[in-house]
């Protein structure tokens, strides 16, 4: 769990790819740029399948969170039942995701397993993250602007 008090974060997608690199490099920046580095242990990105290990990030995701002056620097891992006593929240992308996630969690662990869409505060976007990959551009910039604010309310809402 978290160590000396600090908040350790886990997300998670298919592949790790797409939407959680961008997910984990948008709540990184969204932490620095309020102040709260000091708040945080562990902010990472996992996929429930191990089809990509070790690659890049996809280029429109990293080109994407680029274009808003976020900062991309990962590589692609698959979660393992460890992580979930490493992380205080493990937060995914969609529901495929979410059930995927309570099959692997061990019992007893203690991480928080959430749709990210859970800090949807107003219904303002979809609650699911919808993979990008099989689309334009435009999906991952409504991905960019949907993990943009849920990050933020994360922030509002989990900080004591």
């Amino acid at each position: 769990m978290a160590s000396e008090g600090k908040i350790s974060v886990a997300f998670v997608c298919l592949g790790n790819i797409c939407r959680s690199p961008m997910a984990e490099a948008v709540f990184k920046h969204t932490v620095k740029e309020h102040g709260l580095l000091d708040r945080f242990g562990k902010i990472a990105s996992f996929g429930t399948a191990r089809y990509h290990v070790g690659e890049p990030p996809d280029e429109r995701s990293a080109a994407t969170c680029r274009n808003h002056g976020v900062p991309v620097d990962h590589r692609a891992q698959q979660i393992r039942k460890s992580h979930f006593d490493e992380f205080d929240y493990v937060v995914c992308m969609d529901e495929a995701n979410l059930g995927n996630l309570l099959r692997l969690k061990p019992e007893g662990s203690k991480a928080r397993v959430e749709l990210f869409g859970e800090w949807n505060t107003g219904g303002k976007f979809r609650k699911i993250v919808d993979d990008p990959y099989y689309g334009g551009i435009n999906g991952f910039e409504y991905n960019f602007e949907q993990v943009s604010y849920f990050s933020e309310e994360f922030l509002k809402r989990e900080l004591p």
